[in-house]
């Protein structure tokens, strides 16, 4: 989840773990909380704290070891704890089945509500459901159900958004759903790699280096990409034409006419199913993403919305509600589109 200094910005994912636990709490249990933060090297005391706004839990600033065994033991039916950050123990990134065995002392049943980090072959993730009755949590299971609409029979017509960066692991999406879906307007970054194949000027903007066989993509015509940009030319930013940029300026935003083009295609759809932002929204690249996000709440679509940097914009405009679905994936949600399941979802079978 989003940190700044050690607080936290946004406690969406924390939010969509609550009904699993407030069940599992109501049911009598004793619920030791383990998780993911950062590379490693990161507490979770920031996070401990915006917890106990919702739950009661204690932070044990350990992963392992005599004294979470200890307080482990000790607990009564309905207390919950917190560990500390799995990642800050090499064992849960290198898969071990020591460290595995050694979370798996703790607990009699596992329970998997961590989407965001299921595609991850980690310890936690992949071992111990292996060795306890596992099982899938609430939210994994909306996860799954409504991700799974937008390729076991889709609603038509249906429009895909992709935006963000990361080329590498789009591609094979934006392959994939040329199949499946009737429409793909292609945002964010990843915009930048079209134009670019396309033979325009895209200045200092962020584009992949590896030649990923776009020219042949851009035949299709379900493909949609901006016909205008917002740049940032020294410190102002102005729309222009996607043939007007200058080799000194950097594209931040989709623009004007590109978000008109896509307001008919968005009241037509049965189906929206949206992965990351449209622009640069930290360097002031949100417009376009917001004006979007409008459009698709207001439609009577089914939509779908994932992508941790998307996210994000939602909780700020206060606009959870207004969408059929917003996944708590950004890695994961691109992951089990892709492939219809991920690492962490087959360990529980």
């Amino acid at each position: 989840m989003p940190l700044k200094n050690g607080k936290v910005e946004d406690d969406f994912r924390i939010q969509k773990a609550l009904p699993t636990i407030n069940f599992l709490r109501k049911k009598g249990a004793k619920i030791i909380l383990i998780t993911h933060l950062g590379k490693g090297g990161e507490t979770l005391a920031g996070v401990a704290k915006v917890l106990n706004k919702y739950v009661k839990a204690k932070f044990i600033p350990e992963v392992i070891g005599p004294k979470v065994r200890k307080v482990a033991s000790e607990m009564k039916p309905g207390e919950i704890i917190l560990l500390e950050n799995l990642r800050n123990n090499k064992g849960e990134k290198e898969c071990s089945l020591v460290f595995a065995k050694e979370l798996a002392k703790l607990g009699n049943i596992y329970v998997n509500e961590a989407f965001p980090v299921s595609h991850r072959p980690d310890a936690s993730i992949v071992l111990l459901p292996k060795l306890l009755p596992a099982y899938a949590g609430l939210q994994l299971e909306e996860e799954v159900k409504n991700l799974s609409h937008t390729f076991k029979k889709p609603k038509h017509p249906f429009l895909f958004i992709l935006g963000g960066a990361k080329f590498s692991t789009k591609m094979p999406l934006i392959k994939k759903y040329l199949k499946l879906a009737d429409y793909i307007f292609i945002g964010g970054a990843l915009a930048n790699d079209f134009l670019k194949a396309e033979g325009y000027e895209i200045g200092q903007s962020l584009v992949s280096d590896v030649n990923f066989g776009i020219k042949a993509l851009l035949k299709n015509k379900k493909l949609i990409i901006p016909v205008d940009v917002v740049v940032k030319s020294g410190s102002k930013f102005i729309n222009k034409k996607v043939n007007e940029v200058k080799k000194e300026e950097i594209i931040l935003d989709a623009g004007i006419q590109s978000v008109k083009n896509l307001a008919p295609l968005i009241q037509k759809s049965k189906l929206i199913l949206w992965n990351g932002p449209l622009g640069k929204y930290e360097a002031g690249g949100a417009k376009a993403t917001k004006q979007i996000l409008k459009l698709v709440a207001k439609s009577k679509a089914e939509s779908i919305i994932g992508g941790g940097d998307t996210v994000a914009l939602i909780s700020e405009m206060k606009m959870e509600k207004k969408f059929s679905f917003v996944s708590t994936g950004g890695g994961a949600a691109l992951e089990f589109l892709s492939n219809g399941t991920l690492p962490g979802i087959k360990a529980l079978r």
